[in-house]
């Protein structure tokens, strides 16, 4: 009787543990659905990250642009000034 007993118990035990076992992989699909959210965020900032290189690029193309007219502007002004002189 003992025999039986402690049989019946090893029994639920294993199928007990075997029903646990395979639950677990059931959960994994979430897991692989938050992996997939995450990587869609991730691309999301490296997209918003590459706009606003692109805006700063083109910002400081502009200022370099200005730079280089000022720059153009003031050495006609040196010419325009030295040729009277030079007249």
């Amino acid at each position: 009787m003992k025999r039986l007993v402690l049989f019946v118990v090893a029994l639920v035990f294993a199928f007990s543990t075997t029903v646990m076992a395979a639950d677990k992989p059931a959960a994994a699909p979430a897991a692989a659905a938050t992996v997939k959210a995450d990587a869609a965020d991730a691309k999301a900032e490296v997209k918003k990250d590459e706009k606003k290189a692109v805006k700063k690029v083109k910002k400081s193309a502009k200022k370099a642009e200005k730079k280089v007219d000022a720059a153009a502007v003031k050495a006609e002004k040196k010419v325009d000034a030295a040729a009277p002189a030079a007249k």
